[in-house]
């Protein structure tokens, strides 16, 4: 999530209420297996209540709905990680739950940063150190807590990566983390009245154990293509992975990674793939005339439950050596998009946000802009089905405080996650207010919670960080979200599937 919205608007604001579909997402009595299909005859999907209104927190930090609560998890600079690690990093980003046993649950969390970005850096700790050259920036970090979401430890999981935005948790209770960048060996850095030189390129993926960091493999797995990863999905079959590209000018891709021997991923990717093992391609959405589309943002809400077939196209230098893997492609040759972000697997299909595309150089100049949309990539039917969506409101776009009714009106889903019932929750990383979505799949969209700690402010009005990695417990009690700026992680409890299940 390398340019928010809030950023381009610089303070300014722009909502849209969130439309979706029914009848073409899941039956959500099982949600390892949302989105089943084409429902016949319509109607919402089962699932999801009416949160009530939310409540401001007194001690300022997270509003949430009567019966629900939060426990600080990490705070950047402050919770302490184990070992004598230093203090929690910060910039915390996408984030997964891995592992659950009695009474405990092992998450593993993206700091994105780059070197001396911060002073919480990601320090560098013996065996998890990928670039020397890229000291006290980004990487991940490896928590554990009890089953209500109480920390019982931290440790850094990988160092010396850059911009871990996102990722995705693996069939086997690992982490993928993504880095957000190209930067090339022997560029140089320079912040926080320090300088340095990349020692090795960057772009790539690496896999995150529940190991301590000692035991970690801090390897890249150049399989997988270098670019500006965002998240990722692996298909149940094990042999295909579904990856997002944040990026610009040209607009991102969205990728599938393809064993081509029979083999199955597993534990250690990067141990047991080649630099050149099977094929990573670049999707192409078809129209009914067989043409390719340029662009995602040519489709709206008129197009809502559609689904359109998907084709995919090699890439000829997944490396970059030479140019960057989406300026291989001539534009119409395959499908671009503004902000490629959020993914997350189910056993059918996978989830997939495009957060906004509004700008002069967001999009081509006949598109529509949108202020956001959710897309469901059927693996089957290699099908793609635009299921939610968030109108383009100019008129919001004024500076000044949040509306008043800034907990109706919704902009810039950013990362995504299946609930324990099948729907979605979405982190928003809009303009004015930022919230904690709840998705209904066939339905309404609702706030969950809203960020109460403000940054500063922008021309006289509060500016809030976004959230960032919403993830459920695998028992549906506890919801972990970030919030960015300051980096904090919490643990929201409360009466999850009365409004959800």
């Amino acid at each position: 999530m390398s340019v928010s919205r809030r950023q381009i608007l610089s303070g300014g604001a722009a909502a849209g209420v969130g439309l979706t579909v029914a009848g073409v997402l899941p039956t959500l009595a099982d949600p390892a297996a949302a989105h089943e299909g084409n429902r016949p005859g319509g109607g919402p999907s089962s699932g999801g209540r009416p949160f009530p209104p939310l409540k401001d927190d007194p001690n300022g930090i997270l509003a949430l709905p009567e019966g629900f609560s939060y426990t600080i998890v990490t705070r950047e600079g402050s919770t302490q990680m184990s070992g004598g690690q230093g203090p929690t990093p910060a910039y915390h980003d996408g984030t997964g739950v891995v592992a659950d046993g009695h009474n405990k649950l092992t998450l593993i969390q993206n700091h994105e940063l780059t070197p001396h970005q911060s002073v919480y850096g990601v320090p560098h700790i013996a065996g998890t150190v990928y670039d020397p050259g890229a000291p006290n920036a980004g990487g991940c970090t490896v928590i554990t807590t009890d089953g209500l979401g109480r920390r019982t430890g931290e440790w850094v999981g990988i160092s010396g990566t850059v911009r871990n935005c996102a990722g995705g948790v693996t069939p086997w209770g690992t982490w993928l983390t993504c880095e957000e960048t190209t930067i090339n060996a022997g560029a140089t850095w320079s912040a926080g009245g320090r300088t340095g030189t990349y020692e090795k390129h960057h772009g790539y993926v690496f896999e995150v154990l529940q190991a301590e960091s000692g035991k970690q493999l801090p390897k890249p797995i150049k399989a997988f293509g270098r670019y500006d990863h965002e998240a990722l999905a692996i298909d149940p079959d094990l042999r295909h992975v579904y990856l997002s590209e944040d990026a610009s000018s040209p607009n991102g891709l969205f990728y599938r990674w393809s064993s081509t021997d029979g083999k199955r991923l597993g534990l250690g990717i990067a141990n047991t793939l080649s630099d050149t093992a099977g094929k990573l391609e670049a999707m192409q959405i078809r129209l009914d005339d067989g043409s390719i589309l340029p662009d995602v943002a040519y489709l709206t809400s008129a197009q809502l439950g559609r689904p359109f077939k998907v084709t995919w196209v090699e890439v000829p230098d997944r490396d970059a050596t030479t140019k960057p893997v989406r300026t291989q492609f001539a534009d119409g040759t395959v499908t671009r998009g503004k902000k490629f972000e959020g993914v997350w697997s189910t056993r059918k299909g996978c989830y997939i946000v495009n957060s906004f595309a509004f700008g002069a150089n967001d999009l081509p100049a006949d598109a529509t802009k949108h202020d956001g949309m959710v897309w469901f990539f059927n693996y089957a039917d290699q099908t793609i089905t635009l299921v939610s969506y968030f109108p383009h409101n100019p008129a919001a776009e004024g500076e000044g405080p949040a509306p008043k009714y800034a907990d109706l009106t919704f902009d810039g889903p950013d990362n995504v996650t299946v609930t324990p019932w099948g729907t979605l929750v979405l982190a928003e990383d809009g303009v004015r207010a930022s919230h904690v979505l709840s998705s209904v799949p066939g339905g309404p969209t609702y706030a969950i919670a809203r960020n109460m700690l403000s940054t500063g402010t922008s021309n006289g009005a509060p500016v809030y960080s976004e959230f960032t990695g919403p993830t459920f417990s695998p028992d549906g009690k506890v919801l972990f979200v970030n919030i960015q700026v300051p980096g904090i992680t919490l643990a929201i409890t409360g009466p999850w599937q009365h409004y959800l299940g």
